[in-house]
């Protein structure tokens, strides 16, 4: 008898799974890589959303949980994917100076954003106004993370590469039968693929298309992320991945033209130096309206429950939202109302 299976192993699934492992749970995770939103995530953590220049729900414990999180895998896995380097808000006026000074002041921000005004002349970017430092900020290879930790789930025989099949479940008196698995619970992480989910496709997950680049630029020497309508990160070698556009309406991961001239047309907006697209990709983010990751259990089928929407922010969110899940589950913690998939009713 399992105690779980995991549909879906992006940063939803494999935080759970995490959680699982810290708390001596058996479990089985299934992976067709159908969703290729972790694999080509930007993969940036930031407390801060800087269009609005207000706080992240949640930041500090968030990042709190975060930084634990990847670096217990680090260790395990001898692998590193969590680089903490500062990211830039390039000002284009007085006025954004004056607007970033306000927010600093703020007694929630104040930890997060630098008062002082960076003045650095980086080779390929022109900023007369300068740059606002955000704080506690980095980076997470979310596509090595998705790599390493498939193989250790291989090695731990709990990985199965094939479709869930949902017709296939058999609901008996306290626990599930699946095929050959007999498990106490189900928790579906599948991302955008949710609105296959029979059980799951009522909540009202939406999906925003981002498109990605990664370019070569010889002339272009930064060593932080600069952020403006896209972020830039530095990868090395000359090689920086740049992201992202918003689409709502294409519900495909394939690139597009128009992403593609969306993409250098804010690329010119910001470096003025020469550059090769060397790669060109695209993914659903599994966004919801209110911005509020959708955690809980089917009102129905107890056994079944659900770990997904965490948007554009997934490298934060997820060791959280794991715990929170986790708990409910086990130990019958409430769930924050603005993530309880509760305030969506079954039609």
């Amino acid at each position: 008898m399992l105690d779980y299976i995991i549909v879906g192993s992006g940063l939803a699934g494999i935080a759970f799974s995490e959680t699982l492992l810290a708390n001596n749970k058996s479990f089985v995770v299934f992976e067709n890589q159908s969703q290729k939103s972790t694999r080509i995530a930007g993969g940036l953590y930031n407390p801060v959303i800087l269009k609005r220049f207000s706080e992240v729900w949640n930041a500090k414990e968030q990042l709190a949980l975060a930084y634990d999180f990847y670096a217990k895998i680090e260790s395990r896995l001898n692998v590193k994917l969590d680089f903490r380097i500062p990211i830039y808000r390039k000002f284009f006026s007085v006025e954004e100076q004056n607007n970033w000074f306000i927010a600093s002041d703020k007694p929630n921000l104040s930890p997060f954003l630098s008062t002082e005004i960076i003045k650095k002349n980086y080779p390929g970017i022109e900023s007369p106004f300068g740059y606002g430092e955000v704080l506690q900020t980095g980076y997470v290879d979310t596509a090595l993370l998705f790599d390493v930790y498939h193989q250790y789930l291989e090695q731990l025989n709990s990985l199965r590469k094939e479709t869930f099949s949902y017709s296939a479940i058999e609901f008996l008196d306290d626990y599930i039968q699946y095929g050959d698995l007999k498990a106490k619970h189900i928790v579906f992480a599948e991302g955008f693929g949710m609105h296959s989910n029979p059980f799951f496709n009522y909540l009202l997950l939406d999906g925003t298309k981002g498109e990605l680049f990664i370019i070569k630029a010889p002339d272009l020497k930064i060593d932080v992320i600069i952020n403006t309508s896209v972020f830039i990160l530095p990868l090395g070698n000359d090689l920086f991945k740049i992201g992202a556009t918003y689409n709502w309406k294409d519900k495909t991961d394939l690139p597009t033209e128009s992403g593609k001239i969306e993409l250098i047309d804010r690329i010119k907006e910001i470096i003025n130096c020469e550059f090769e697209i060397v790669e060109h990709f695209a993914g659903i983010r599994p966004t919801v309206n209110d911005r509020r990751p959708l955690l809980g259990s089917h009102q129905n089928f107890k056994n079944l429950h659900v770990l997904n929407g965490l948007g554009t922010r997934g490298v934060m969110l997820a060791p959280a939202m794991a715990i929170d899940l986790f708990n409910y589950i086990e130990f019958k913690k409430p769930l924050d109302k603005t993530i309880d998939i509760k305030r969506y009713s079954i039609s």
